[in-house]
């Protein structure tokens, strides 16, 4: 495993997110599938999306809703049984295939779009629907999102509440590729705390960016970073399924 792109790619797409507020962590998981073995970035990319979602949850956890959470945490844990019994592992061509047809499908407004994620029903979808996602791809944010579309949710409740469950789903996937299926043999224990610490790094540099944008040019270049990488991903992965 080359530790040192690893990490230069944990800092590169952390402050990537800084900056634009998402894309980092699909780039993450594409950059990481393309030089290790799927479980062995699915568990690295875990660990880091989970620290950096949870921090989110805690700063804002006034916001967060039981109500919310307890649905999701049914449907995700039906999710987890059903791959547990399959024994299940993505190739990295599926998993690029995914990450770019995630956002290209919400651009294209292929989600339903009249979910509301504060019924209990529509959270045990969600939890389902979005687990499955994080387990097959890595990466679920533009199907979370569409659950959060039609809420009648102010933005630090959504924002605190995806943190959560964003969290919840990467421990989820630490759980299953980690541990279920055994801790990859390629993944030496202290890269996991230094890829931590980068990516908080990675985070602060990107905020420091964000401060220096107007809006117009934030909106612009955030959809276009995100569908470019989207349309990249679907490529790569179509090509490497088909070659």
């Amino acid at each position: 495993m080359n530790v040192s792109l690893v990490l230069i790619l944990a800092f590169f797409t952390s402050a990537l997110s800084g900056v634009l507020g998402m894309a980092g962590g699909s780039i993450l998981m594409a950059g990481m599938v393309l030089f290790l073995p799927v479980s062995t970035a699915m568990v690295l990319h875990a660990l880091i999306q989970f620290v950096a979602n949870g921090t989110r949850a805690i700063v804002l956890r006034q916001h967060l809703s039981l109500g919310l959470l307890i649905p999701y945490v049914v449907g995700a844990g039906v999710a987890l049984a059903v791959f547990i019994s399959l024994a299940f592992t993505p190739s990295a061509n599926l998993v690029l295939i995914l990450i770019g047809l995630f956002p290209l499908a919400a651009e294209l407004r292929l989600f339903p779009r009249d979910m509301d994620i504060t019924r209990p029903l529509t959270g045990i979808v969600c939890g389902l629907v979005v687990t499955s996602a994080q387990l097959l791809a890595g990466v679920a944010g533009p199907v979370l999102d569409s659950f959060y579309q039609q809420s009648p949710l102010q933005r630090q409740s959504i924002v605190a509440n995806k943190a959560l469950t964003q969290a919840l789903g990467h421990s989820i996937r630490m759980l299953y590729y980690g541990f279920l299926l055994a801790l990859p043999s390629d993944l030496p224990m202290w890269v996991l705390g230094v890829a931590i610490a980068v990516a908080v790094l990675g985070t602060q540099a990107g905020t420091a960016l964000l401060q220096r944008w107007n809006e117009d040019d934030f909106r612009k270049i955030s959809r276009w970073v995100i569908l470019s990488v989207a349309t990249l991903c679907l490529g790569r992965g179509l090509y490497g399924a088909l070659v």
